[in-house]
């Protein structure tokens, strides 16, 4: 079972994409602050992340920046519920994190996770 980790600081979104991602078969670790994602990150072993882009302790940039210094071909989808995610691909190190703006539904989550892990193709969502 897939194991990913859900850093987002809204309680609300953590919970949905924790329920779509389980109900897909995912085992998922949520954090709730960037501190605490990059806790869970150095303690455990995940084969992707999702992280939202502004956390209130750290900008989710850094949060990235710093798993893909541990890991640099590690997936990432970046979601944010601001419009300007595509400069997260000229960031220098952060190429081929697949970014996802808020509101997504549960189908959009499951498309990025799977590009972000290379394995592209459709996906139909249980939920």
């Amino acid at each position: 079972m897939p194991r990913v980790l859900v850093v987002d600081d809204q309680k609300d979104v953590r919970a949905m994409v924790s329920i779509v991602l389980r109900v897909n078969r995912y085992d998922v670790v949520e954090a709730e602050s960037g501190a605490a994602g990059l806790k869970a990150f150095s303690e455990d072993v995940f084969d992707a992340a999702i992280v939202d882009i502004f956390l209130t302790d750290t900008s989710g940039m850094d949060v990235i920046a710093a798993i893909r210094e541990r890991a640099p071909e590690f997936p990432i989808v970046a979601v944010s519920g601001m419009t300007a995610l595509d400069f997260i691909g000229e960031a220098p190190g952060l190429d081929g994190v697949i970014c996802l703006q808020k509101p997504f539904r549960p189908n959009d989550l499951l498309q990025a996770l799977r590009k972000a892990q290379g394995a592209g193709g459709e996906l139909s969502a249980a939920v």
